[in-house]
């Protein structure tokens, strides 16, 4: 039987921001990872494309100009890759909170969205969503947790009228450092105020691995307090339990490793720690939990997303330019793929 060719790989660009910049190490150049990720290859398997944050940081040239999404089109295609999901600069405002910070997320979540047209014209991007989140954090969501679950939807409702125009789906990333967005419990009702058939969740392996784990929300915690790594039965109920509410809100999959802990870098808030693909302390096994994302109740390989990606934030210059390191987490990716993966 030929190995599955779907869904397709990608590589993440934003992890040379991330964490990054002049209160940390500096910032990896947009070029070298595209180098990295074009020069990985692992059993004739190569990395199928990027999936992008548009910051000005990175691609500021691109951004602000014209001709910019043929220009960026052109130097993918020069590397043989393909543009997946765009990570919009909602930091720039917030989903709650002032009018002027709320009309600023939309604004960015249009601008995303014109970019990510700019690619689909130029032939190089041919799925993928645009990632967003509350841009404000849990402590002040707790100050009216009602009512700013009430003002993120209705912001995130905006938005997702402005990406329907653009025929885009906005995907909300479940990460313990948002607002809203903090706890599986918590998400869900973030989503389901929202009420948006182009809205849904986008689930990254080590941001969601603490959603078990209860941090910032201890009452949503999944795990018991005196879970032990060694007991994968367990874990594997927990894994069933918050899959089973979310995997249907899941319209993009970020591929990750976590060693339980959290982890923040620079001025990056802290959340889940993400561990290279073949770290000895990582507590998931990648294929086998990825399996609980990519697969449904009934174990048939759900196929709602065209591509996944590795997300791999705050790990050390250091690591990050050496090609081993992307040689690996390709092997990592390639594994998921030929275990939930598909022929197309």
């Amino acid at each position: 039987m030929p190995e599955n060719n779907f869904p397709k790989l990608h590589n993440a660009t934003w992890p040379g921001i991330v964490g990054k910049g002049s209160d940390s190490e500096p910032i990896i150049p947009f070029d070298t990872l595209l180098e990295k990720t074009a020069a990985a290859e692992v059993d004739g398997v190569k990395f199928d494309g990027v999936d992008i944050g548009l910051f000005d940081e990175h691609i500021g040239e691109y951004l602000n100009s014209a001709d910019g999404g043929k220009r960026l089109a052109d130097k993918l295609a020069g590397y043989n890759l393909e543009a997946g999901s765009l990570v919009a600069n909602v930091w720039a405002g917030s989903a709650m909170g002032s009018k002027d910070a709320r009309d600023t997320f939309v604004e960015q979540v249009r601008k995303a969205c014109e970019f990510g047209k700019q690619l689909r014209d130029a032939g190089v991007r041919q799925g993928g969503v645009i990632r967003i989140d509350s841009a404000s954090s849990p402590e002040a969501w707790s100050a009216d947790p009602k009512g700013n679950t009430k003002q993120i939807a209705e912001t995130f409702r905006r938005a997702a009228d402005v990406a329907a125009d653009f025929g885009e789906r906005l995907a909300a990333e479940g990460e313990i450092c948002w607002g809203g967005m903090h706890s599986w419990k918590a998400m869900i009702d973030t989503l389901e105020a929202t009420d948006r058939p182009n809205v849904g969740f986008q689930a990254d392996m080590s941001h969601t691995f603490l959603y078990l784990l209860g941090y910032n929300a201890p009452e949503d915690r999944i795990l018991p307090a005196d879970f032990q790594w060694n007991d994968r039965a367990t874990l594997d109920e927990a894994f069933k339990k918050m899959t089973a509410a979310l995997r249907p809100w899941t319209i993009d999959f970020h591929v990750a490793q976590n060693d339980g802990t959290v982890h923040g870098t620079g001025s990056h808030d802290k959340t889940g720690r993400h561990c290279l693909a073949t770290d000895p302390n990582g507590k998931l096994d990648i294929v086998h939990h990825a399996g609980f994302w990519l697969r449904d109740e009934k174990g048939e390989p759900t196929r709602a997303f065209r591509h996944i990606c590795w997300d791999g934030c705050m790990f050390p210059n250091e690591v990050m330019y050496k090609q081993q390191t992307w040689n690996d987490i390709l092997a990592a990716l390639v594994k998921v793929r030929n275990a939930h993966g598909w022929v197309a």
